[in-house]
């Protein structure tokens, strides 16, 4: 897990997103959040696809890469079907507490990819026409998704929605609550609401198990990407490449051992997305295009991930299985 624990906090910043996008709901709309009939004749905008992330990349350095592991990863339009159908029960279950919310919309904040393996940025920066606009940065756009859903609820629509109290940037004076890694630990909710027992883990522990979502499912895959990315890092070819890579950059005058170095440079002196970010990016990119690393990790990635399906492929079968008895039983809520 080195390499992972050696990416910047804006990696884990993205890869936070993917989270949020792939593993919570963020919507109320029952209608599919793809723009359906019934979005219109509710009075909904349709949600604008644009912006969601492609299942397979069509440019860049990663053009048409797909890692083994993604076949056991919902894509992001199956996640926002999910998320749709979660949202549909999560609302329908508030209003049973005399509580009306109107929660953000699945598919209208999307994350920068289709799934948690973020194949665009998993050996750092991919594309350099986005590159040459952003630097290391991402457009705004795209990291929507990293907002709380909480932030427009009221403290008892919060512990009706998930069982606990609304989080506090501080501790409350006498409360109970202590500070963790992302501000302070809530409390658990009340009871029960105008006379109605609180579901465990409220409406939204309550319409995930009513579609049977396993949520570590996703953890699991998860947990053998981050193997695979950890095994393949120290193998020779990857090495050997990372060595030509810091190599090119030095005759660019920069100075990295691998592309995650590069980035925490990049966000060094703000958002990634400075004049000097942007040039640093570029070099990245170029040398990385050069050198062939990104095809060469991906190659030594791919077989490693291999392997980790065979030795897996009880649990992995089990966890395909159930990802698509999620999505019927999401498609089937109305």
């Amino acid at each position: 897990m080195h390499v992972l624990r050696r990416t910047t906090v804006a990696t884990a910043v993205m890869l936070a997103a993917i989270s949020l996008g792939a593993c919570s709901s963020s919507g109320s709309a029952s209608g599919s959040a793809s723009g359906s009939d019934s979005d219109s004749a509710k009075g909904k905008v349709p949600i604008d696809q644009v912006n969601w992330p492609v299942e397979v990349p069509t440019s860049g350095l990663v053009k048409g890469m797909e890692l083994p592991l993604e076949a056991y990863l919902p894509s992001y339009a199956d996640q926002v079907a999910v998320d749709t159908a979660l949202r549909t029960l999560q609302t329908r279950c508030m209003s049973e507490y005399g509580l009306t919310v109107d929660l953000p919309r699945p598919g209208a904040n999307p994350p920068p990819y289709s799934n948690a393996v973020s194949i665009e940025r998993r050996y750092g920066l991919s594309d350099r026409a986005q590159a040459q606009k952003y630097g290391y940065g991402l457009p705004k756009e795209l990291t929507r998704s990293l907002e709380s859903v909480e932030g427009g609820l009221s403290g008892i629509e919060v512990e009706v929605l998930t069982g606990r109290k609304k989080r506090e940037s501080a501790p409350p004076k006498g409360g109970t609550g202590s500070v963790g890694q992302f501000g302070t630990v809530p409390e658990p909710a009340r009871a029960e609401h105008n006379g109605k027992k609180l579901h465990e883990g409220g409406c939204a522990g309550w319409s995930k198990r009513r579609l049977k979502v396993n949520e570590g499912d996703a953890g699991f895959v998860s947990g053998l990407a981050s193997t695979s990315l950890s095994e393949s890092r120290p193998s020779k070819p990857v090495e050997k490449a990372l060595k030509s890579w810091s190599a090119c950059m030095k005759e660019k005058g920069r100075k990295a051992a691998d592309p995650y170095r590069a980035m925490e440079q990049g966000y060094a002196d703000g958002d990634g997305t400075t004049k000097n970010a942007i040039e640093l990016a570029l070099d990245d990119i170029d040398c990385k295009e050069q050198t062939r690393l990104i095809e060469v990790w991906f190659k030594e990635e791919s077989a490693v991930q291999k392997r980790l399906i065979e030795e897996n492929k009880d649990q992995l079968a089990a966890v395909k299985k159930r990802m698509g008895e999620v999505l019927a039983a999401a498609k089937a809520v109305k």
